[in-house]
This record gives structure tokens, sequence and C-alpha cells, in this order.
């Protein structure tokens, strides 16, 4: 159904992270947020993004007529720091609940709850760890938010966001599998390495996430 394809779109690939080696989160990147990674695919989402994703092929759209979002999680949980405070953190998944509910609502009514005929989308900001080419790990924290020390002639390093998501969609009914999604993207550089990230920095990456789920979800409804 459109969450399957809704996957997909979550599972969207990287914005294209700077010196950054791969646009997809590897294995041994995986958070254990989803229960199984085995049977994820590398795929496209509708923008184009390289995402990995499974989604069941016995899916049928027609069987769901709401849809319930969790609260967004951060997995694991994080500790905040100077330059990443908890501010920045409950930003960043209240923003991802806003969007996936603005973007899915044109898709399917938002239900207040699990139950027959309602699909539940569980997502959460994930950890992933992230290398600038030549140069060591700036910043990892365990949230997907990576600040990664970029080069420059002057010698003076922005600092490149780096967000990470994982998604379940269940049948909310008997809260089997119907699809799941990893995927993670760039957000807005920082002007240096004294400066503190903001939900902001990465609601550009956020929207593009959500966008892409309702661009699956249409896609796999038509066919």
């Amino acid at each position: 159904m459109k969450l399957a394809l809704m996957m997909g779109t979550l599972c969207i690939a990287s914005l294209g992270v700077v010196g950054c080696a791969s646009k997809v989160v590897e294995p041994d990147q995986y958070s254990g947020f989803l229960k199984d990674y085995s049977q994820l695919k590398e795929a496209k989402s509708p923008s184009g993004a390289t995402v990995m994703r499974w989604i069941d092929p016995k899916l049928d759209t027609r069987k769901y007529t709401s849809v319930y979002i969790e609260p967004t999680q951060l997995f694991p949980k994080p500790q905040p720091t100077v330059k990443i405070p908890q501010a920045t953190l409950n930003g960043i998944t209240g923003y991802y609940d806003q969007a996936l509910k603005r973007e899915i609502g044109k898709s399917l009514p938002l239900a207040a709850g699990p139950g027959p005929g309602v699909i539940v989308v569980r997502a959460a900001i994930t950890a992933v760890s992230s290398k600038t080419e030549g140069l060591k790990p700036y910043e990892v924290i365990p949230i997907a938010l990576v600040a990664a020390a970029v080069s420059t002639a002057s010698g003076i390093r922005d600092q490149e966001t780096d967000l990470a998501t994982e998604a379940v969609f269940l049948d909310g009914g008997d809260n089997h599998v119907l699809a799941q999604v990893v995927r993670k993207g760039a957000g807005k550089p920082l002007e240096n390495e004294s400066q503190v990230m903001k939900a902001d920095d990465v609601k550009g990456v956020i929207d593009g996430w959500a966008s892409d789920l309702h661009q699956s979800y249409l896609k796999l409804k038509s066919k």
C-alpha cells in the first residue's frame, strides 16, 4: 500500500554529504531500531535519492483507510552536548512529526491510534557515523547528527550536519510489518566548530523525506 511506498520514500537516501563515501546508511551503521534489516534492498525514492527499503510484496493498500503516526523517537537515546543541545533534539523530532502528518495526511486521514485498517508509522532519528575523507571524525554523537569536518583552502573547517532515519510501517490490526526503510541526508553546513546546531539546519532534509513518502504512496496507489 501507500505505506509500503512511504517507507520506500523514507528510505530516501542521502542528500549527498560532503566528504561522505556512501549515499546510504551502511549495515555497520544500523541502529537496531528495526527488528530485521536482512530484507532491505537499495532502491530509488521518487526524488531520485538512493535508499534502503523493503515492502511486503503482498501489501494491499486498499485494506487501509487511515494512518497513525507515532511520536518520533531518538534511537539510541542521545546525550545532549553544547553543540547539539536538548532543545535541538526536541525540535528535530517535533518537526519530523509535523512533516509526516502534513505530507501523509494528503493521502490518508490521520487516525487517533492503531487499529484495523490503520497503517502505523513508527519512525526514529537514528545513530550513524560519518567521516570526511582524509580527516579524522570530528564529532559523533549517538543520534545520527554528525558534525563532520570539511576542509577549506583557508584551513577553516565548515561543519556538515548529517541526519539519518529508520522507519517501519505496521498493520494497526495485527502489528505485522508492511514496509521499512533506512535513509540519511545532509543538512545546512555550520560556519565553524563552535556554532550550535539548530533544528532549522535539518528541516530541509526532513521535508524531503516526508515529501518523498507522500509521492511514493501516490505512485504505489496508482498501480
